[in-house]
């Protein structure tokens, strides 16, 4: 339970947990949150590192201001046989490199592989040069391999679960749509538009035309709006001619009966109606007439 709190307070707290770093196995502790300065050669990547790409023009700007001024945020490191592995800052660890760093500055603490995930995981959501396709993949995983409910998602990173369930429903658009948002070539706007219709062809299409005519949000929630409204009017339309076979052959017998092609819908509770439509005063007088002479029969 205190791992978890640590985690809900974000990397502060993993700095007041910090252990030293120490060349010999059995060198004295240092105060707590003290800051190392660590061997470059000495420090692996995290295996579980969420961030799939890194902007190398960004990293050799980090790499620039590091020469100048140094690493203003210590790494944290967690040790690992003879080495150390990353729990957060592999942009400034990799920048650190590009610029001939023979150590950089660092905690190190003690954690459990899963909380190595957990942690990594939390720490590059509330970074905000993350994409939100690789924003959503940290929120899967955190539920998937941490076992974590939105719910509780949402205490720990800080932000609302109505937030993480955008994030998650941008996982469902097609791969080509996915990749459109992580290039920019559409807006986190465009892909909530795009999420509120079902049909997968739909969206696809919609999106060649945003990338095509540039479109506005609101211009893709108006074509999102009529192709969802063009489905619900086929689907209903659909349903209407799946009659049960008897009443398909009434329909077809008030058909010639009027001489026309009669509309006949019935619901499962047994509720319905009949249409007689016509296209001209002249065929309606005919129908009229055809009502008259039932009726004196």
């Amino acid at each position: 339970m205190a791992r978890k709190n640590a985690l809900g307070r974000g990397l502060g707290a993993l700095i007041d947990n910090s252990e030293e770093y120490s060349q010999g196995a059995a060198a004295p502790k240092k105060p707590e949150a003290a800051i190392n300065e660590i061997p470059v050669d000495k420090i692996e990547g995290n295996p579980w590192q969420p961030r799939s790409r890194f902007d190398e023009e960004k990293l050799n700007e980090l790499a620039a201001s590091i020469r100048e001024i140094g690493i203003i945020q210590p790494l944290t490191l967690r040790k690992a046989a003879d080495k150390f592995q990353l729990i957060a800052g592999e942009r400034r660890f990799r920048a650190a490199k590009i610029a001939g760093l023979k150590t950089v500055p660092a905690y190190v603490r003690m954690a459990e592989d899963d909380t190595m995930l957990e942690m990594a995981l939390v720490e590059n959501i509330q970074r905000e040069d993350l994409d939100p396709i690789e924003v959503a993949i940290s929120y899967q995983r955190l539920m998937d391999e941490c076992s974590l409910t939105q719910e509780s998602m949402s205490e720990r990173v800080g932000k609302k679960r109505s937030t993480i369930s955008n994030y998650l429903r941008l996982l469902k658009l097609p791969a080509e749509i996915q990749l459109g948002l992580r290039e920019k070539q559409i807006t986190m706007g465009h892909a909530r538009a795009l999420i509120n219709l079902d049909d997968q062809k739909g969206r696809i299409k919609i999106f060649d035309q945003i990338v095509k005519n540039d479109l506005s949000v609101r211009k893709v929630e108006e074509l999102v709006r009529e192709l969802a409204k063009g489905k619900e009017t086929e689907k209903k339309e659909q349903k209407k001619e799946e009659l049960p076979a008897e009443y398909e052959d009434l329909r077809q017998q008030l058909s010639n009966f009027f001489k026309t092609n009669i509309q006949f819908s019935r619901g499962n509770n047994g509720k319905g109606k009949i249409v007689i439509p016509f296209r001209s005063d002249d065929e309606l007088e005919k129908i009229v007439n055809v009502l008259d002479k039932a009726k004196t029969k």
